[in-house]
């Protein structure tokens, strides 16, 4: 064989053996698939969202129920007030105490001016 012929074997050769080295190459697959990684991801967002969401909702159902002991606690105390102003009225309304306002004042009772209506 002629040195020009060798030369074009061996660049063959060559050649042949770089395929195989890249064809050797082994490729590491991923145990997910790209379209399973963004339903995973679509996923967590789902239930970071609803986490999110269920705590705020706690949240203001605490405030709420917060507001409402108040206003609870503000209500019973305005029915003892109410209840202590109910008895004063009726110690106030009595007979005896406005016959003795009345004399103080200067009025006398006069029957003859006393007009009943039926």
């Amino acid at each position: 064989m002629s040195n020009l012929a060798r030369k074009k074997v061996e660049q063959q050769q060559q050649t042949e053996q770089k395929v195989q080295i890249k064809s050797q190459i082994i490729i590491k697959k991923s145990w997910l698939t790209p379209g399973e990684k963004i339903i995973g991801l679509v996923f967590a967002g789902f239930v970071c969202f609803g986490a999110v969401h269920i705590i705020s909702n706690q949240a203001q159902i605490y405030k709420v129920n917060k507001d409402i002991q108040i206003i609870e606690s503000k209500v019973t105390e305005q029915q003892k007030v109410n209840s202590d102003l109910q008895v004063q009225v009726s110690e106030m309304s009595a007979y005896d105490r406005i016959y003795k306002k009345a004399k103080e004042m200067g009025l006398i009772k006069n029957e003859n001016n006393v007009k009943v209506v039926h």
